[in-house]
Formats: C-alpha cells, structure tokens, sequence
C-alpha cells in the first residue's frame, strides 16, 4: 500500500485543500502516515504570502536530500501559493519535487499524483486567473473532526499594494450557493460542530453569480442548515454591511465573532496600499458592527513597516489599536513580494526598523489583549471542546484540552478526553494574551 504524508503551512485556506486532498488520497487506497518515515509521498501545502513563508518552504523541501540520495523516496508534490509562486524553480533545485500545483488547479491533483507515481514530472502551474479545477471532495479526513473549513470563493480582485494573493490564486470566483450548503450538510452529518467560511474577501460573495445571492444571503441559508457554530473570514471593512451585522443578531448560531483587517491606522498608508477606505470610515464599520453586537469578538490584520511609512504614520497605527481596542491583532513587519506594486515602491524601510516597529506594536496589542481577557475572569462561557492543547498538561492525570468562546478567544481547560465534540459551560479563571484558562461547571 502507498503511503503519505501531508504538511501545512499558512492560512485556513491551506489547511482546507490539504484535508480535501487527504481525503482523495485515502479514498483512493492510499494510507496515511504520522510522520515522514519510509512513505512515498510527502504533499507539502506552502505559503507565500510572506517572503518568511516562502523560505520556510526552500529550507523544508531541503531535508529531503538525504532520504532522497539513500532511497529515492520520498516524491514531494508541492502544492499551495508557495508552488504557484516558485513554480517550476522548485524542480530545477530540488530533484525530489516530483509534481507543483498551484490552488485553482487542485482538481487535477489525484491524476497528477498518479502520473508522479509513474515516473513522471507534472507541472500543474495556474495560467489563466479565471480558471479553476475544483476537488469534488469534501474534507471528511480533518485534522480537527469538529471544527471545519468551508471555502465559498476563491482568488480575489481588490489587489492591495502587498498583496500577493491575486497572483497565486488568481480572480475572484464564488462558489454555487449549493455546492456550499451540500458541503456544510455533509460535514455536519461527518461529525463537525463549527463551520468556518472562508474567502479572501466573503463579503464579496455572489457579486459574479447570476442568482444575485449576496454574503449575508449565504450566511443565514447556511445558519440554518443545524450547525451548532458558524463562523467567517475573512471581512473586508468596506464591503461589511449592516444586513451581515443583521444576520449575525438574529441567526442565533453565527458567532459573534469578526476579522475586520486594519493593515494601518494612516490614511497616507491606507491609501498607498490600495486600501479603499479611511481610517474614520473603517471606525464608523467598528462602531456599527459594536452597536449591533455588544460581546463582539474583534479581531485584525496590521501591517507595519510599508514603504514610505514615516514614524509619524507608525504612531497613528498604534493610536488606532488603542483608540479600537481590538480583542486580537495579527501582525506583520512588511515583506516584498515580487510581482505587487509595493515591491517597486520608493521610500523601502530597512529590516531593523521594520523588526522594531513590530515589537513596539505587539507589546502594545499584547498588553490591550490581557487587559481585556482579565475582564472576562470569573465569567462563565460555553465552549466547545474540540481538542487536546497543542503544549502543557492537565491534573490529576485528566487531558488538557482546549476550546473557543463564541467571541473565538481560546480556552485551556482540564478534563477527562469524553468531552470532546461537547459543549461544557467553563468558569474563567486566569486570562494571559494569548487565551483563557477555565474550569468545567459541573
């Protein structure tokens, strides 16, 4: 029997087609192994979104030598934006890299193993930004059986100055709302509690379908399927509306959760980076969405160090993290990417600088983050348990098992492994930055 191995990188996105692409594999007799001893394949799912991504990427594919030189083994078939960016460069350094597909060729994957399997070197690289392959399988083989992916557009047209994105999954392109609903009921019927949407921009949704049905359509059609939790990611501020705010009050089962990027808090900036809206319109969509949902999980994107960023820009994204005080930040020291408008930008800030504006903002965010989670101590949550924490260790011999809130802040708690896929109500009782720590009411 053959076997595989399968390693992720990067977003939620990465991690959905990697699922989906296990789940063909393993329907297709092959067997999956823990780690990357003596298989045949090794499917490595790489990021580029960042030039630190990528090079995690080169420096991984390299292990490879060794095995490679002594057996042959394994193929590696590089998959993911990293494969759409390195393209065939991947096969001229690396005699182990048997197959490179980009993400809207993911359809073609099965054959295009079968073909590496057979001898051949196969390039499935992504020409036309308005193509796409889609895998007709749902991720019925998850890393996690309760929480699930659900992707409802691929590629996207905003084209931010940083962004490579357009370039390695290409145009925006909706999913058909049934293709949606089909997936989401399969995955409830397979076990999963939580369904996460996904998309580049899924405010965006449905603007090239015939049907007309908008992203907050979707979203109550997909509230009302019996998921227990509906989440998504990720929201563009100025194509978030109040009929989305309005569905996530009244379906009882969407989260009051939200991934509302930032990137900067200077209109300068904002505006270089082809962000298309103001630092005051992005505040009246934080103020709308805080009125409509007053335990509102917010979350964001900030990116610091862009080209021509004075110190004084810098200073308006921190005034804007403490004015908003957002419950999460997901930051970034600015990375060229060869091919976007940034890149050949003037006014290039050295690495030091961009390294030491990004420390200065996340020992800010970090300090906002635990002055709110400490606010949450001694209040009582329902959370899903749905799955053991990744470090540490429980009591008295019990699990440490972690779950989320509704408002999706992470919670560490101690129990025996029959509360997974359940939903216990948690007393808080510590709070760090990085997540809750609770008790189980019995």
């Amino acid at each position: 029997m053959r076997r595989f191995h399968i390693k992720v990188y990067g977003c939620q996105m990465n991690v959905y087609d990697s699922d989906r692409v296990r789940t063909a594999l393993l329907r297709r007799g092959w067997e999956e192994a823990a780690d990357e001893g003596g298989v045949d394949l090794v499917v490595l799912t790489g990021c580029s979104v960042r030039g630190k991504a990528e090079q995690k990427v080169w420096s991984d594919l390299g292990r490879y030598a060794l095995p490679w030189r002594q057996e042959g083994r394994p193929y590696v078939a590089l998959t993911g934006c990293a494969a759409q960016s390195l393209g065939k460069r991947a096969f001229n350094r690396y005699p182990w890299v048997r197959l490179v597909s980009g993400p809207r060729h993911i359809g073609l994957l099965p054959e295009g193993i079968e073909r590496v399997m057979a001898g051949e070197r196969v390039a499935l690289l992504d020409g036309n930004p308005q193509e796409f392959h889609d895998l007709d399988e749902f991720p019925e083989a998850r890393g996690n059986k309760y929480r699930a992916y659900v992707t409802i557009a691929h590629g996207c047209d905003n084209f931010c100055a940083y962004c490579i994105v357009p370039l390695t999954r290409g145009r925006f392109l909706s999913r058909p709302a049934e293709d949606v609903l089909r997936e989401v009921r399969a995955l409830l019927e397979n076990g999963a509690r939580e369904i996460i949407l996904l998309g580049q921009n899924v405010n965006s949704y449905g603007k090239d379908l015939p049907e007309g049905l908008g992203f907050a359509g979707l979203l109550r059609r997909v509230a009302r399927t019996g998921a227990d939790r509906i989440r998504f990611v990720t929201s563009l501020p100025q194509d978030f509306t109040e009929e989305i705010a309005e569905v996530m009050v009244s379906e009882f089962n969407v989260c009051p959760s939200l991934n509302l990027p930032i990137q900067a808090g200077s209109d300068r900036i904002l505006k270089l980076m082809n962000r298309r809206y103001t630092r005051a319109e992005y505040m009246e969509k934080v103020h709308m969405a805080r009125s409509r949902l007053p335990e509102l999980g917010l979350s964001s994107d900030l990116i610091v160090g862009f080209p021509g960023e004075t110190e004084e820009d810098f200073e308006e994204s921190l005034s804007a993290l403490l004015e908003i005080r957002f419950d999460l930040v997901h930051t970034a020291a600015y990375s060229e990417r060869e091919g976007t408008p940034a890149a050949s930008m003037p006014g290039a800030l050295p690495r030091q600088v961009r390294l030491e504006r990004l420390t200065r903002v996340n020992e800010m965010q970090d300090a906002i983050t635990l002055s709110i989670n400490r606010e949450l101590v001694g209040r009582n949550y329902r959370v899903l348990v749905d799955g053991k924490a990744p470090k540490g260790q429980g009591l008295e011999g019990k699990a440490l098992l972690q779950g989320r809130t509704p408002t999706d802040k992470v919670v560490l708690l101690t129990g025996t492994e029959d509360l997974l896929g359940r939903f216990v109500d948690v007393e808080i009782t510590e709070a760090e930055s990085w997540c809750l720590r609770g008790t189980v009411i019995e």
